[in-house]
């Protein structure tokens, strides 16, 4: 698993960032994102669904918001 911390960039970085990280995984790797734009809660969840990659993961504490990501079988 790898971790991708994206805290204080804003949109639309934090989902350009999340989406160049899963093109460099193979099927099954997870990627945990790290963020605090609040715009990254409606951003990634829409990224996974769109890319058909498996949000395993979704919470958030304060202003830190996390996402864990499974990169689906092609």
């Amino acid at each position: 698993m790898i971790e991708l911390n994206l805290t204080g960039l804003k949109c639309p970085l934090p989902v350009l960032k999340t989406r160049k990280a899963l093109l460099g995984l193979e099927a099954g790797q997870c990627v945990l994102v790290i963020c605090t734009d609040p715009l990254s809660a409606i951003d990634i969840p829409h990224l996974v669904r769109q890319t058909g990659n498996d949000l395993v993961e979704q919470s958030s504490d304060d202003a830190t918001l996390r996402f864990l990501i499974r990169k689906a079988a092609s």
